[in-house]
């Protein structure tokens, strides 16, 4: 019931711009147009909504100008040639050549064909009907796009939220991690690792919130203010994303180092541990508001913190293993100080070497 009530929450913006959408789009076709019928203006407007919310205005557009043309020609074709085999197959033929000779892409393709055969077979044109029905669904695709602008979607929160998902899942997985390798538990450690594993969809999700917050910013005035904000939060997909697979291989490895028996130095297990505590700062960082604690800097100290007990000591006289972890855990710092704003080079240098400097005389 927790995850039905979380799902509908996030969706009930989307709800309401497709319910408006489709009401609008009805009114304009219907008493401005003059069409007495149209079927097709609400259904081209909650389909533009829908996919605008799915963060590709793109993808929208395709649909809207494929739904167009395959009851443009298939209102011309029936109306001239009537219904039957033969005209079924010319009417499809025609729409997803047509549609492939002006963009070439999947969805105004698939939707023109499903447009013709629906004028084809379930609604032939009326007496009269001409490009009546093509009319209503570019007026529906223009409705969407206007109620998108004016009722939008949060530009940024959605991104800030799937990046605070990946962190939270990376955080515990270390966290959980450290709890295998202190009890030297193989199981714990893999299903750390499954976890990881699972987050490849949430950064998915977080790229195509980030493309949709940059078209409605694009689109709509009420958050052209916000296009600074999202822009740093964009910055931060790579070295997020960066991060989790460095994670992934230092799980991996951690699996690996337990069936073994490796030595281990409880000190690195301790930095896992520390690496996965900072890591849910960060996430806190992500999800909190401008001004709130923790902010950027908050983050960045922690991240610091731990990075300067990853001294190369920790893996003195270890196995393979154990050197991968300790590897792993220095470039996710790297990827998180990336995150919190740093500079690669800086988020480096702040890491204690682990040779020693050249012109530094070695100690007796």
């Amino acid at each position: 019931m927790r995850a039905s009530w979380s799902r509908l929450r996030l969706s009930a913006l989307p709800i309401v711009q497709c319910a408006l959408g489709a009401a609008l789009s009805w009114f304009v076709a219907h008493v401005v147009v003059g069409h007495p019928q149209p079927f097709f203006a609400p259904t081209a407007a909650v389909v533009s909504i829908g996919l605008s919310f799915g963060a590709r205005l793109r993808r929208s557009v395709e649909l809207v100008v494929g739904v167009a043309v395959g009851i443009g020609i298939g209102d011309l074709f029936i109306t001239r040639a009537g219904t039957g085999v033969w005209q079924i197959a010319l009417v499809v033929a025609v729409a997803m050549a047509l549609a492939v000779f002006l963009d070439g892409g999947s969805i105004i393709t698939m939707q023109a064909a499903g447009s013709a055969v629906l004028v084809a077979t379930l609604m032939p044109p009326s007496n009269g009907g001409g490009l009546s029905r093509m009319i209503d669904a570019l007026v529906g695709g223009l409705v969407g796009v206007v109620v998108v602008a004016s009722i939008p979607l949060h530009p940024v929160r959605r991104a800030r939220q799937e990046a605070a998902d990946v962190l939270g899942v990376m955080g515990k997985s270390l966290t959980r991690c450290a709890e295998g390798l202190l009890a030297q538990d193989a199981d714990q450690v893999r299903a750390a690792l499954d976890s990881a594993r699972a987050t490849q969809s949430k950064i998915d999700a977080l790229r195509s919130a980030l493309e949709g917050g940059r078209e409605i910013i694009r689109i709509s005035p009420l958050y052209w203010n916000s296009r600074a904000r999202l822009e740093r939060i964009k910055a931060t997909a790579d070295p997020l994303d960066n991060a989790i697979r460095n994670t992934r291989v230092l799980l991996r490895r951690s699996r690996t180092l337990v069936q073994d028996d490796e030595i281990l130095d409880p000190r690195l297990i301790d930095l896992v541990e520390r690496l996965g505590e900072a890591v849910d700062v960060l996430r806190r960082m992500m999800l909190a508001d401008p001004g709130q604690q923790p902010d950027q800097a908050e983050a960045a100290r922690v991240l610091r913190s731990v990075a300067k007990l990853a001294r190369p000591e920790l893996v003195a006289g270890a196995g393979l293993s154990a050197h991968v972890v300790f590897a792993q855990v220095r470039s996710t710092l790297v990827d998180l100080m990336q995150v919190c704003g740093v500079k690669r080079i800086s988020a480096m240098a702040l890491l204690p070497p682990t040779v020693p400097h050249p012109f530094v005389a070695p100690e007796d």
